[in-house]
């Protein structure tokens, strides 16, 4: 299965001043852990880590294939195909199968998926409403900062001169579902080998500033996973 891992861009940029001391790793660590709990608290996620599932509004029943599909709604469905029946089988969604209809199945969220649940949705520039669904558990804690490094790039992220501020950090994620546990083999095989965080374990992971020209620090790191299929 091709893993897909796509980090989502962080939705609150906060503009940050560190202190005087622009480099004290204490300042840094408190910094990224208000970005991940912030982002828990706006979005009301239950962590840091998502399984997207693909564009879909619950109760969903499979919609069959069609030669009329654009090449998004295509890919949509195959996700779809592979998504619902691996959390029906978790025990995140009901499948139950549609009568007179063969291999068509009707989904809906169990009382666990409705806790574990992120919904968002965009409209396309034709009105279209897209609904996007994922799971999303561990809470990340951030131990500590183990490097800070500072380089100026001639074009940087913006197109001009820039200064981008590294922090190496190591972290650890609490509160990980028995169903992530559990079924961690079933997950990675559809979301990658990385895409399951385990508790006691400590991950690396390297945070982004940039360093504006008022001086100040501008978080562009993100703040949760999104996990594709």
């Amino acid at each position: 299965m091709k893993k897909i891992i796509q980090l989502i861009t962080a939705i609150f940029v906060t503009s940050l001043l560190l202190g005087c001391d622009t480099y004290n790793k204490e300042e840094f660590k408190k910094s990224a852990q208000n970005m991940y709990d912030r982002v828990q608290t706006n979005l009301k996620i239950k962590g840091n880590y998502c399984y997207y599932l693909g564009s879909v509004k619950f109760p969903y029943t499979d919609i069959p294939p069609s030669n009329e599909d654009s090449q998004w709604e295509r890919s949509n469905k195959e996700d779809l195909v592979n998504t619902l029946p691996l959390f029906a089988e978790i025990g995140l969604l009901t499948r139950q199968p549609v009568e007179n209809e063969e291999r068509l199945y009707h989904y809906d969220l169990t009382e666990l998926g409705q806790e574990y649940l992120y919904s968002f949705f965009n409209k396309t520039p034709s009105g279209y409403t897209i609904y996007n669904n994922a799971f999303c558990y561990g809470p990340i804690k951030v131990i500590k900062v183990t490097d800070v490094r500072e380089k100026t790039y001639e074009r940087g992220l913006s197109g001009y001169n820039e200064t981008q501020i590294s922090v190496d950090i190591d972290y650890q994620v609490v509160n990980t579902p028995e169903w992530v546990i559990n079924n961690q083999d079933k997950l990675k095989v559809l979301y990658g080998a990385s895409s399951v965080r385990l508790p006691d374990v400590i991950y690396p992971h390297t945070l982004l500033y940039i360093k504006g020209k008022d001086g100040k620090l501008y978080q562009k790191s993100s703040s949760y996973f999104l996990k594709k299929p």
